[in-house]
């Protein structure tokens, strides 16, 4: 595969650190889009709405604030590759199937826990920022990120501290492999959570999961993880590539606190009132063994909810196959939406040291509609796909990508399901 035109790279130590590195730059090796032999860039992605150009058209290297992925795996589905634009001619790595980077705007910065917790960045990242300045690549690197934050927001830092907020911040970005599809010739060819194979979206997940753990450990003043998936412009992302964000923030949200008071009182709330509502209602979407998924009722836009059934809470409780269970059945349903459909993928569990037991769930909702006048002047939102269609044409699409082997051949879908897979293990 030829290295796509006018990709930059950076380089970076060939061993994989055990330290949590997230660096912003990107990898020795391709861009994403280089692995596919196709040039890709956020630059290129537009909204929908806008004519498609080819992939490899040219543009600036300058603009590249990809940053550099963790320089661990969680999936051993890598690609070996030489660094062929890597100053250091001896540099050799190998891309993940995923990696995760700091988002260069945070949605609760460095600066936040610095000035309202006095947080102070370990010394492991103040040394690994030093060696990064040391660096004429790095250098160049801090000091172009520095000038375009600086830029955006109108405030300024020494290139020191920006190194420390760019390495070690609590938002990241976790970036499937592939953002354009092997024969891409357009940069509408979009690859979405449903375009990958079922074993590229779990190591996917299963990478998540682990930066969801390290982010956690890394901010001590974090009361929760929001991770979440915004796909294409509607559903709210910036870039249209497919990627999922971590964010650390001080609080749970009134969401998490109004659950955590309703099963203080009723501790199987989920399962009453959620399950096995959906069971009584024909609302069984798919499930594997470990993790069931139902059209959702009450949402604002037409939503899935994948449960695990696992008797875990948190996501980095579940043993592997657990993970690899809610994995496929999330899969599935990105499937069976399409790539075109903007979607917003939110994941809720109990938040830790909390007294009450909850379930892993994933929301899955199809961004289809605008809330406008009447939704604003009402309060009232109007879903004009019920949940009984909703699962009826999904459950279609499903056993025609399951019969094309699109889909782990490990899922159940519709009326294949019994009662049991709808059984949740969460508080025992």
């Amino acid at each position: 595969m030829e290295l796509a035109y006018g990709t930059r790279l950076y380089d970076c130590p060939t061993e994989p650190s055990s330290r949590r590195d997230r660096s912003p730059a990107p990898a020795c090796g391709p861009s994403p889009g280089a692995l596919t032999g196709r040039s890709w860039h956020p630059a290129t992605h537009r909204a929908r709405s806008s004519p498609a150009r080819p992939v490899g058209s040219a543009r600036s290297a300058n603009s590249d604030t990809w940053r550099r992925p963790r320089r661990r795996h969680v999936s051993s589905a890598l690609t070996s590759r030489r660094c062929a634009a890597c100053p250091r001619a001896s540099c050799s790595t190998r891309w993940p199937s995923s990696a995760a980077s700091g988002n260069l705007f945070e949605i609760v910065s460095a600066a936040y826990w610095r000035e309202n917790y006095g947080f102070r960045q370990p010394g492991s990242v103040v040394a690994w920022a030093g060696e990064y300045l040391d660096d004429p690549v790095g250098h160049e690197h801090i000091e172009r990120l520095a000038r375009i934050r600086a830029e955006a927001t109108g405030s300024d830092a020494s290139l020191e501290e920006a190194a420390l907020d760019l390495l070690g911040g609590s938002h990241d970005v976790v970036v499937a492999r592939r953002h354009v599809v092997a024969d891409a010739r357009t940069d509408d060819q979009l690859v979405s959570s449903g375009v990958l194979t079922p074993d590229e979206h779990a190591a996917y997940i299963a990478f998540t999961v682990q930066s969801l753990v390290e982010i956690q450990q890394a901010q001590p003043h974090a009361k929760y993880i929001a991770v979440f998936q915004n796909w294409l412009r509607p559903a709210g992302a910036s870039f249209e590539h497919l990627h999922k964000q971590l964010v650390a923030v001080d609080e749970h949200g009134p969401q998490v606190d109004r659950e955590l008071a309703l099963l203080s009182a009723d501790h199987g709330l989920y399962q009453h009132a959620i399950a096995d509502l959906a069971v009584r209602e024909g609302l069984v979407v798919a499930a594997t063994d470990g993790a069931v998924a139902f059209a959702g009722v009450g949402h604002r836009y037409p939503a899935f909810e994948v449960y695990s059934t696992s008797a875990a809470n948190l996501p980095h409780e579940h043993a592997p196959e657990e993970i690899r269970a809610v994995s496929d059945v999330l899969h599935a349903l990105h499937a069976a939406t399409g790539v075109h459909v903007p979607t917003n993928e939110e994941w809720h569990y109990r938040p830790p040291g909390a007294p009450w037991p909850m379930p892993w769930r994933i929301v899955l909702k199809w961004r289809v509609s605008n809330p406008a006048g009447f939704e604003g002047g009402t309060k009232v939102y109007v879903n004009t796909i019920d949940p009984w269609e909703l699962r009826r044409r999904t459950v279609v699409e499903l056993q025609r990508l399951r019969d094309e082997g699109q889909l782990s051949p490990n899922i159940r879908i519709g009326d294949e399901c019994t009662p049991d897979d709808a059984r949740l293990r969460y508080a025992g």
